[in-house]
């Protein structure tokens, strides 16, 4: 049967074998880092795998930690194809590669945009054959009597490293914190070493997390998104109520991704505007639990792929160069364990 689709935007991974080599330098400067990683983008095209230093140091790797691949030319289509306009209605990992390995990208993390419980497996065989791919984050619905034996079948796949939930698809956390079908499937997601991802931030989504943390402390949570939430002048003591208690959450990490997004109607690409918001989320979240993600290829209906990355290279390029890796790549291993695939 043909599902019908839907347009609405999803606002929208153990220990690797060998850790992309990275330099111990503690600082660089934005021209050390756009050199570093053109010299890199231009030696994956040459050798997937192989990045080429830096005249004076290595280039850091990114790890996208937030993708979407989907392919609306199925038979059944697909619930999710795109943000509109020129974004194109397939994603495939094909697709990605083109435009990442030149900016610097080694490896990316799927986050599912699709609400369908087979499509979980369809993400999986296409991005078995690009070693680009480092992880799967699926869709399950943990309240359902069928969860535990999907999850943990699933689980045997090294590249599903979680799954998500939060506003979308009619999923509401801040109802499902107190369901208990809802979490024992929490707790066998931290007892398979898995994570959670949570998409479209608000002020209770987060509170929502808080509550999740208390009960099952061990599980990763990642925020996906945070930039985009901005308080209002309603929620703004809730909103800072929360990141106090989130400062302490060691297990709770935030996508600094969708930095780019509409606001009041207007794209706003100027880094001025955005970059207290993102000084404070760093003050909240530490230098430990802040990962980049682009949301590529719904971030195509605010800026293409280039620009996505370019404003992040540009508030992390005056920072310490540990802190660039930590954004870049190393947290992202930390919150989903992903495996390196490249020999």
């Amino acid at each position: 049967m043909t599902r019908p689709k839907t347009q609405n935007a999803p606002s929208s991974v153990g220990q690797p074998s060998s850790a992309p080599a990275v330099s111990s330098v503690p600082h660089t400067t934005r021209r050390g880092f756009v050199m570093g990683t053109v010299a890199l983008g231009a030696a994956a095209v040459s050798e997937p795998g192989v990045a080429a230093p830096s005249p004076n140091q290595q280039p850091i790797p990114i790890l996208d930690s937030h993708i979407h691949l989907f392919d609306g030319s199925r038979p059944q289509g697909a619930p999710y194809v795109g943000p509109g306009g020129d974004s194109p209605t397939t994603s495939l990992p094909s697709d990605y590669r083109k435009l990442a390995v030149p900016l610097g990208i080694t490896g990316a993390i799927k986050v599912e945009a699709s609400p369908w419980v087979e499509d979980n497996l369809w993400a999986l065989q296409v991005m078995q054959s690009d070693d680009l791919m480092l992880g799967l984050v699926g869709n399950l619905r943990p309240e359902k009597p069928d969860f535990a034996e999907l999850l943990v079948r699933h689980a045997k796949n090294p590249l599903f490293r979680g799954i998500r939930h939060g506003n979308l698809w009619g999923y509401d956390l801040t109802k499902m914190v107190r369901d208990d079908a809802f979490m024992r499937g929490m707790r066998l997601l931290s007892e398979l070493d898995l994570s959670l991802d949570i998409a479209n931030p608000t002020v209770p989504l987060l509170e929502a997390a808080v509550k999740l943390n208390d009960s099952v402390p061990d599980l990763r949570i990642i925020l996906d998104h945070v930039p985009k939430l901005g308080p209002t002048p309603n929620t703004q003591a809730a909103y800072e109520n929360v990141l106090k208690v989130l400062h302490h959450r060691k297990n709770i990490f935030a996508k600094l991704s969708a930095v780019i997004h509409r606001r009041a109607g207007e794209v706003i690409k100027d880094l001025e505007v955005h970059r207290p918001r993102l000084d404070r989320l760093i003050d909240v979240f530490g230098d430990d639990r802040i990962l980049f993600g682009s949301d590529w290829p719904n971030s195509d209906g605010v800026a293409p792929l280039d620009e996505v990355v370019g404003i992040a290279k540009d508030y992390f390029a005056d920072k310490p160069r540990e802190l660039q890796e930590k954004y870049f790549w190393k947290n992202s291993l930390a919150a989903y364990k992903w495996k390196q695939r490249r020999s």
